[in-house]
């Protein structure tokens, strides 16, 4: 390829070889013509001579026309040159600049970063990343719409520009995550948590957008390309800086949103082990590496077994025995709460269907599970497969879940129940259920949360709390449960208490089912159907004890 091939089209426009060697030789055929032509037609016009030669003068017309020609065809050409270089400045600002905020987008982001990066380095400064995310935005277009959702976003940038220093760059990095970029003295750090903290104040003001008053808060994820102690630290680019922030960002939300926290090693090794959780799940699943434990439910008057709840155990090839406290969030971040559960359940019904018939068989669900319309039909479905009587069935539903929608939840647990399923309301005292959504939904059972169960260990008087809730279940008619019994101390306290069914460590740890096979045989409490018990074999276990849930 020539040089002249790789120039811009606009410059070889402007220097049109045909246009202007047109222009040049009608300019010249004109003096030409004009000088032998003109003095004729003049002499003619003053009847002092004869008619110009017809030859010339009709050259003369023609050089006339071509120049005509020649000036109208450089004028196009040079309005034409005009409206492209415009479209490619607006190309070119769409290509950099967010339409919607005004705001450098993703790509150009990283081209300010480097060179602000550069000039910072120049000067001895450091350079600091923030990347800014509003917490629950997707609900703002929910119930106000996108429009209103957009206005909030333009007002947004329009005050965090307010705050940043002139060399800053601010950019939209997409939805509703934005970031910016700024040069600090080195080992100033307070400097940027100052702005940072200015920010979350500009924010907290409640945003007027359409007619309507918006409140909304942001996480904010910040890295730097100094070390803490002020020290340039190893070369990082754009990308690198946007990767930390980004797991700064992760880490605010995962702390509960509404908070600012710097970049540290801690963070990539936690985002590492996260996604090789998050692998493993995907795997766990797919090689049934979930399995189910139960934990005895004892009558506290009469000291008989009554039933067992199921918990999920992990047990993976690389992580041994996981506790549900590690893998039960990530799996319902991940969407696969559902697909887990009903795996799990599917598995228990096979196992409690050797059980003695007076045996139940309890099951947490998740608040995930409840929002799906279909999941009685669902679960009554998997009964049915399982050939195990509805009536041995308990699921246990938390308070978290009356707030969602409790329309939804009422018309679950009724339909449920009308198939002679029991519901229990788990972890009662710990969420904001109210007297009158007991009184209304129709709860078989309530489960008192283990901590108000902790407080009787060592108190001189009973607790006041797990007092108020046995009262309260009496007054509703409703059977308690006591979860979390950890010791003879509270149970002999629970025992002065009334009737209650207890589970906790003090009957003893969560038990596979193998081995739970293994204690009914010893009490003659197995299905006359079933065969002869597999001698257990426990799972080696890498994490600590996890807590009795």
């Amino acid at each position: 390829m020539t040089d002249h091939d790789q120039q811009n089209p606009l410059q070889t426009a402007e220097r049109d070889v045909v246009a202007l060697g047109i222009a040049v030789a009608a300019i010249l055929l004109l003096v030409a013509t004009g000088g032998a032509v003109i003095p004729d037609a003049v002499r003619s016009l003053l009847g002092t001579g004869g008619a110009p030669n017809q030859i010339l003068a009709s050259a003369l017309l023609l050089n006339i026309a071509l120049i005509i020609f020649g000036w109208r065809r450089y004028r196009e050409l040079t309005w034409e040159i005009a409206e492209r270089r415009r479209a490619e400045e607006q190309a070119r600002l769409l290509a950099a600049i967010d339409p919607l905020t005004h705001c450098l987008n993703r790509r150009s982001m990283v081209e300010a970063t480097e060179q602000l990066r550069t000039r910072a380095a120049m000067r001895g400064e450091a350079i600091a990343y923030c990347m800014i995310d509003l917490d629950n935005f997707k609900q703002i277009n929910d119930m106000y719409g996108h429009s209103c959702g957009d206005a909030v976003l333009v007002k947004l940038c329009e005050r965090i520009r307010a705050l940043l220093p002139r060399e800053a760059s601010l950019a939209r990095l997409g939805g509703d995550e934005f970031a910016f970029v700024m040069a600090y003295p080195v080992g100033h750090t307070e400097r940027i948590d100052d702005l940072v903290i200015r920010l979350f104040a500009s924010t907290a003001e409640p945003f007027n957008a359409r007619d309507m008053t918006v409140e909304l808060t942001i996480s904010i994820g910040l890295s730097t390309d100094h070390d803490a102690d002020g020290s340039p630290g190893p070369v990082v680019d754009a990308s690198v800086l946007m990767h930390r922030a980004d797991m700064a960002l992760y880490h605010a939300k995962k702390q509960g949103r509404n908070r600012h926290f710097w970049f540290d090693a801690s963070m990539e090794n936690e985002l590492r082990f996260r996604n090789q959780l998050e692998t493993g799940i995907r795997r766990g699943l797919s090689e049934n590496e979930f399995i189910p434990y139960y934990e005895q439910q004892i009558d506290i008057d009469s000291g008989d077994l009554v039933g067992f709840e199921m918990l999920a155990r992990w047990q993976s090839q690389q992580l041994g025995l996981v506790s549900p406290e590690i893998f039960i969030p990530i799996a319902e971040e991940m969407g696969l709460i559902t697909q887990l559960s009903e795996q799990l359940m599917d598995r228990a019904f096979v196992d409690a269907r050797e059980w003695d018939d007076s045996l139940t068989l309890s099951i947490n669900i998740s608040p995930v599970q409840l929002r799906d319309p279909w999941f009685a039909q669902r679960l009554l479905k998997r009964l049915v497969a399982a050939n195990f009587p509805p009536r041995r069935l308990e699921i246990e539903i938390t308070e978290s879940c009356l707030h969602e929608n409790v329309g939804l939840v009422r018309t679950m647990i009724t339909s449920l129940r009308n198939q002679g399923v029991q519901v229990s309301l788990d972890d009662f005292g710990t969420g904001y259920a109210s007297i009158e959504q007991l009184r209304d939904l129709p709860f078989d059972r309530i489960k008192i949360d283990r901590s108000f169960i902790s407080e009787l260990r060592g108190a001189s008087e009973h607790s006041r709390m797990a007092n108020a809730i046995i009262a309260l279940g009496r007054g509703l008619d409703l059977p308690l449960t006591a979860e979390g019994v950890e010791d003879e101390e509270i149970l002999a306290t629970l025992r002065s208490m009334g009737r209650l069914k207890a589970q906790g460590y003090v009957y003893g740890k969560p038990e596979t089912a193998a081995e739970v096979r293994q204690r009914l045989a010893a009490q003659g409490k197995l299905s006359k159907a079933a065969p002869p018990a597999p001698a257990p074999q426990p799972a080696p276990q890498i994490f600590p004890r996890a807590a009795n849930s």
